[in-house]
């Protein structure tokens, strides 16, 4: 696993710590890990926007304006790394703490919920429902936001599978919701 901060491409990104002091500072009910997963859904599915149309969908702004600022640069610059890698056809790296494997694997749970909640948001699911393939892969994320993964130490290879399955499905159901490219 690469240090926490880095993206998958070695360039450096804001760490859980960036996130937690500016939702703490905003004073937000969400983890980092929730409010980045929530992001990388309203992106996946096609949504293209400023950190605070989004907060504004999500019902996150604080009201504080020096607090949304700080907020709102973070977020601005998490969508355009996002929509980077999606434009790239890459996977999302999701958010997640350093520490032990079960801190881990809960804000994984945390940044799924996050993401289902961020595709909800924006009805992109009624114009794609029944395609098995999107169904299949919803399902799973829901899956795994519904767990609470028990864990120790002797899991990093399984929390690597999911966050492998994570990364490849994110970048899927990206290529099935975004609106074609025009030439």
């Amino acid at each position: 696993m690469r240090p926490v901060g880095q993206s998958r491409a070695g360039n450096t990104v804001a760490t859980w710590s960036d996130w937690s002091a500016a939702i703490a500072q905003a004073k937000l009910g969400v983890t980092p890990a929730e409010l980045h997963g929530s992001v990388t859904g309203y992106l996946c599915a096609g949504w293209g926007g400023r950190a605070h149309e989004l907060l504004a969908s999500l019902a996150l702004e604080s009201g504080d304006a020096g607090a949304d600022d700080a907020l709102h640069a973070l977020l601005d610059a998490a969508v355009h790394d996002i929509h980077v890698r999606f434009q790239r056809g890459a996977g999302v790296e999701p958010l997640l703490p350093g520490g032990g494997v079960g801190v881990r694997a809960d804000a994984m749970v945390d940044w799924c919920r996050g993401f289902l909640g961020g595709i909800g948001l924006t009805g992109v699911l009624e114009k794609h429902g029944g395609d098995h393939d999107v169904d299949r892969m919803l399902a799973d994320f829901g899956h795994i936001a519904s767990m609470h993964l028990a864990s120790d130490d002797d899991d990093e290879d399984s929390l690597g599978e999911v966050l492998e399955f994570v990364r490849t499905g994110v970048a899927h159901l990206h290529k099935a919701f975004a609106p074609p490219a025009r030439p």
